[in-house]
């Protein structure tokens, strides 16, 4: 009998799935069109397919999922009607924040986005603890239910608990959860010691309001889910959500606990860790920036020493959520991305996309306004015959009338100059994004590949590298699906946070090994109601510091020191890499000054077995013919380029202009590139010397 594991990741336009039989390593890959009104829907039609080749449901004994239903819920703001419950006296948190602003410190029309909860909906209670979790005030119990009442009338699915100092003790808390749940049964409860147990009310205010508002939308999917994979015969208990720090958790815990949060960013977390672990980890490529293009983004990720750089603090669409996330910079660049002339009477790209539904014009969907893959067809870096392996047709005539008459037209220029315009024109804002976000981590991209993923990220890849100065690209061998592989080369993990401010030179090494202790239980207990007590686990710690007086901590590892349980030297190691790091960080430290501990973290990591190598299942009959046809680069020049199906590829290299087609992607290799097969299978682009 044959095992499988099942890896699904949902995009904008496409929902990709990636099957691996265990033994062989062989891959197997579906595209199926996204359903954005029911996600599930797009992954049931993926799995029946792979049902239809032979597969049986009872083979398949593990199933990874990437999502983007509480990134869309949240950026389209249709996320639950929710409650807040707040200590007296600060229920202006929500609004005050921490009086600074994102983005441009300069925009005179800078706002805000609008707050989740209403003032309305939120109450204060009374009931204090001091800064030491002591009880200064009882809990008032009757204005809970009085909430409760009002939260029921008004149809609140949802409530928020966030009390000052409950990362401290989290009684009041727990007792007010118990409360509402005598007075709405069915109401999802977010505490904010569970969400985020750590320092400043902002902060675990803000995640905690997103797990909130995203709770039952994740909710709703998964269950759906779960019914749909129980109807095709998909039993296997190993069931697991991606989250945003490239781990996976069980598809059950997404949707409870306080952790809907921590998969904001499920979906581009998939790409980066297959990147991290197979491209950098197993093929030894320690130093790449990732570029995933799919149909309405493009993900932007770094790589460095075959690891992916992380964050604990960040934000989605202005909104606060302080959790462990792979560092990634989101922005508009998709296929589907719309094009248009802007006030100016020029070319404009974006922010909006065609997405799935109705998708480009030339997907003849419905889609009226031209997109960045409608540049594409039009620049002939697509072949419109050849699509998903031919099955989606591209039309040519209804995509020259769109850019024609929208474009080209009014601004009195042909067609394939309009067209050539919105690919250079997409291609710097993707420049621009990889350059600033270098800039910010002091990086040099001369040293870095670029890896592009996603249906369209091959198609515009050397083309962004040029602008970059990147010599090299690496294409992988099936890189619109790459992210779904992703799912199958991550770890279980969990993190967990405890905040507790001391000196550092004043901590007893016994309390910070409790409290390590203390989290490692929490872990413990978590992997037992999950089901995996009894498999092997891994504890990473790491404190939060900083020095007396700033306003930000440095996150500082303890992996590697000399000692695994807290001592006084451990404690005095920790300080000397505290130095190093800020140091490194900042081009400064102050040895002369005091360190503060803030907060200790726990990463729990229990082993998957991955997918490191494969064998690529050619499920279409494609002919081996090299081709060619006429594609233009700037609007004006049209060159003879040759056309490769990526299956007839050898180490030999060719040189570009080129086109290399396969079933989930295309390459483009412009003039003055060369290109050819690593012993992975990999394309490696490189950028001629001249």
């Amino acid at each position: 009998m044959a095992e499988y594991r099942l890896g699904v990741d949902i995009g904008g336009t496409h929902t990709d799935l990636v099957l691996t039989e265990t033994r062989s390593g062989k891959l197997f890959i579906e595209k199926v069109a996204s359903t954005p009104s029911n996600p599930s829907l797009a992954v049931m039609e993926g799995i029946s397919r792979f049902l239809s080749r032979g597969v049986s449901s009872e083979e398949i004994s593990f199933f990874g999922h990437g999502t983007t239903v509480t990134t869309n819920a949240l950026l389209e703001l249709k996320g639950s009607k929710i409650g807040l419950l707040i200590t007296r006296g600060f229920r202006a948190v929500q609004e005050v924040q921490t009086q600074a602003r994102e983005g441009n410190q300069f925009d005179l029309n800078f706002r805000r986005p609008p707050p989740l909860v209403s003032q309305s909906m939120t109450h204060e209670i009374a009931g204090r603890l001091d800064f030491e979790g002591n009880e200064l005030e009882a809990l008032d119990e009757e204005a809970i239910r009085i909430a409760a009442k009002s939260f029921k009338s008004a149809g609140i699915e949802s409530i928020a608990v966030s009390f000052l100092f409950s990362y401290m003790n989290d009684r009041h808390e727990i007792r007010t959860r118990e409360i509402l749940e005598q007075e709405i049964p069915n109401a999802f409860i977010s505490l904010s010691s569970k969400v985020l147990p750590r320092i400043r009310e902002w902060p675990r205010l803000s995640t905690t309001l997103l797990n909130a508002y995203l709770e039952p939308v994740l909710a709703k999917y998964t269950n759906d889910l779960d019914r749909g994979l129980l109807k095709l015969g998909v039993t296997t208990p190993r069931r697991f959500l991606m989250q945003s720090n490239g781990g996976v958790m069980p598809l059950k815990t997404g949707a409870a606990g306080g952790k809907s949060v921590h998969t904001l960013l499920s979906g581009p977390a998939a790409g980066v860790q297959a990147t991290a672990f197979i491209l950098g980890q197993k093929q030894n490529n320690p130093h790449l920036v990732t570029m995933d293009m799919g149909g309405t983004s493009c993900d932007i990720a770094f790589i460095s020493n075959a690891r992916p750089l992380e964050v604990t603090e960040g934000a989605i669409d202005a909104r606060r959520m302080d959790i462990p996330a792979f560092d990634i910079s989101t922005i508009s660049a998709g296929g589907g991305t719309i094009a248009r002339l802007g006030v100016s009477g020029l070319i404009s790209v974006g922010p909006d996309s065609a997405g799935a539904d109705p998708g480009p014009v030339a997907y003849r969907k419905g889609g009226t306004q031209a997109t960045v893959t409608d540049a594409d067809l039009i620049c002939g870096f697509l072949n419109p015959k050849f699509l998903l392996g031919g099955e989606t047709i591209l039309s040519i005539d209804a995509t020259e009338e769109a850019i024609d008459s929208q474009i080209a037209g009014p601004m009195g220029i042909t067609t394939k100059e309009a067209a050539a315009g919105i690919v250079r024109l997409i291609n710097a804002r993707m420049a621009d994004e990889i350059r600033v976000q270098a800039a910010k981590k002091v990086i040099d991209l001369k040293n870095f590949t670029l890896v592009p993923f996603g249906g369209a990220g091959p198609v515009h890849a050397a083309m962004v590298a040029e602008e970059l100065d990147i010599p090299r690209v690496l294409i992988p061998p099936n890189p619109g699906a790459f992210s779904a592989l992703g799912l199958l080369c991550a770890d279980i993990i969990h993190d967990y946070i405890q905040s507790d401010l001391v000196n550092l030179e004043e901590l007893e090494p016994e309390k910070a090994e409790e409290k390590f202790k203390f989290l490692e239980g929490k872990a413990d207990e978590e992997l037992r109601d999950e089901g995996l007590e009894g498999e092997k686990r891994v504890f990473i710690r790491e404190v939060d510091l900083r020095y007396a007086g700033q306003g930000y901590e440095i996150r500082t590892p303890l992996e590697g020191l000399s000692n695994a349980e807290m001592s006084k030297d451990v404690i005095n190691e920790i300080a000397e890499r505290f130095h190093e790091i800020h140091h490194k960080q900042h081009g400064h430290s102050a040895r002369d000054q005091i360190i503060e501990l803030v907060s200790y973290r726990v990463r729990v990591s229990v082993p998957v077995k991955k997918q490191a190598h494969w064998e690529t299942d050619k499920i279409l009959d494609i002919s081996k013919k090299v081709s060619s046809r006429e594609v233009t680069f700037d609007g004006v020049q049209t060159l003879d380029t040759m056309v490769y199906q990526r299956e007839s590829l050898t180490s030999e290299t060719i040189s570009g202009p080129a086109i290399i087609e396969q079933l989930d992607s295309t390459t483009v290799i412009p003039e003055h590139w060369t290109a050819h097969l690593d012993d992975f299978g990999n394309i490696i682009a490189e950028r001629q010397k001249t």
